[in-house]
């Protein structure tokens, strides 16, 4: 069975290497799309999908100044956070039908910040029975869409609902 998880663990564990730059500074230099994965672009902060995510869908919402906690920002800011983290729920929600959702963030590394540097909320669609053996006993997730698909549908709702 080792051999099936082959490509997947070269692409994305064997190569996965820490960054030396701030990744949430580095994608808003590139042109949106399948690669730098930004959804949508708001005033103060932008709307991307997690490159290793939890479920399908996994959204982060992240601001602009690169900062490494909420309280950091200014209240504009965090307005529009908290909106466009309700906008991808309702996004989701049409998309992908979730039975629940886990919002957050990670402030720190000792609370389990990827990116501690730079202050992101997550947005985590649910469905009863999406964590099973696979994430515990055999530490791999299992995603049923590439991102690419992921990263279309989602980008094609959010026009519809929030033209």
């Amino acid at each position: 069975m080792n051999h099936l998880w082959s490509p997947w663990r070269k692409k994305y564990i064997e190569n996965h290497k820490k960054p030396s730059a701030c990744i949430f500074c580095e994608v808003l230099k590139q042109a949106d799309g399948p690669n730098n994965l930004i959804i949508l672009r708001s005033k103060f902060s932008f709307v991307i999908l997690n490159r290793f995510p939890y479920t399908n869908a996994h959204l982060m919402v992240v601001p602009y100044v690169h900062q490494p906690s909420i309280e950091n920002l200014d209240s504009g800011v965090r307005a529009e956070m908290i909106e466009l983290v309700s906008q991808g729920m309702q996004v989701i929600r049409a998309e992908y039908n979730p039975e629940a959702f886990n919002i957050g963030g990670n402030i720190g590394a000792a609370a389990g910040a990827g990116m501690a540097e730079h202050v992101h909320i997550h947005v985590v669609p649910r469905w009863a029975g999406d964590t099973n053996f696979m994430s515990t006993v055999g530490e791999t997730r299992v995603l049923p869409e590439e991102l690419k698909e992921t990263y279309q549908r989602l980008v094609e709702r959010w026009k519809q609902l929030n033209p």
